[in-house]
């Protein structure tokens, strides 16, 4: 199936109370892996990538590879660049064929994030790609973006400005969500989000979503978090998958890397049927 637009996606999530889960995937393994738990269960996905990603595996190959995976099955399947500070990057993903962006500008003033994505959406419309915006740094490092200390809230008022200026089609909000690993059960603000959706009318994307509580996240999905990032799970997943292989094959001296990859697709797998259930993505395809 073609790359399916971002905008349909969550637009239908919205409208029908589940969560499209946005995947940042590493390498071709761990797309196939996640491709492959979407189409058994027959949701919608959004494959993300970093920068880091993009800048490591290759902007063309990375490119072939979702091409390759996702054009013969049957689910809608979004590319999404995640977490972008960098013009330059999302100019040349849009150009490569990503149909969505995150144009993170958080560590800007307001009025100049607002200024510079209201250019980035112009640029992707042109692409009939779309765009996350944000204007709170969602607290914690991934992948080389972002900051451990909490950014201030912006209020309604200012948020709804944005997002009706820029146009944006989803919207990250602050709400006392992390990347990252979380040390307790995090206090969230969720009435932010019903606020938000009331006041603007378009989904919200919820950050940082490894680790919270099914509860939590179904409670969000309710208020209008249609877009659900999960990036350390799968971290998580492949790399305790690979290292209880490696202990294991190191205790037997048998090295077949096949194996291997076998193990960690398992274990990225089920970690993307456990997160689509919880969404009730599952049958949305």
């Amino acid at each position: 199936m073609p790359v399916a637009p971002l905008k349909e996606l969550v637009d239908e999530a919205l409208a029908k109370g589940y969560a499209v889960p946005a995947i940042n995937v590493v390498d071709e393994l761990s797309l196939r892996a996640v491709v492959d738990a979407a189409v058994e269960l027959r949701s919608p996905l959004i494959v993300q990538t970093s920068v880091k990603t993009v800048k490591s595996v290759g902007r063309d190959v990375l490119k072939a590879m979702f091409d390759a995976t996702v054009a013969p099955e049957p689910v809608p399947v979004a590319l999404h660049l995640d977490h972008c500070p960098d013009r330059e990057v999302i100019s040349s993903c849009l150009a490569a064929g990503w149909n969505s962006v995150l144009f993170d500008a958080s560590a800007l003033p307001v009025e100049e994030n607002q200024r510079q994505t209201v250019e980035v959406v112009a640029e992707a419309r042109k692409y009939g790609a779309h765009v996350e915006g944000e204007i709170e740094g969602i607290t914690g490092v991934e992948d080389g973006v972002g900051s451990d200390t909490e950014s201030e809230r912006q209020s309604l008022a200012v948020a709804t400005r944005f997002v009706e200026t820029t146009g944006v089609d989803v919207f990250a909000p602050a709400i006392g969500n992390a990347h990252g690993i979380y040390r307790s059960t995090p206090e969230l603000d969720s009435q932010r989000i019903t606020d938000l959706v009331a006041a603007t009318g378009i989904p919200m994307a919820l950050h940082g979503g490894s680790g919270l509580t099914p509860e939590q996240f179904r409670d969000l999905i309710g208020r209008g978090c249609a877009k659900v990032n999960i990036s350390t799970a799968l971290k998580v997943a492949y790399m305790k998958s690979s290292l209880e292989h490696l202990e294991e094959a190191r205790a037997k001296d048998k090295w077949d890397p096949p194996t291997l990859f076998r193990n960690i697709h398992a274990a990225v797998k089920a970690m993307a049927v456990e997160y689509i259930e919880i969404f009730g993505s599952g049958g949305h395809a």
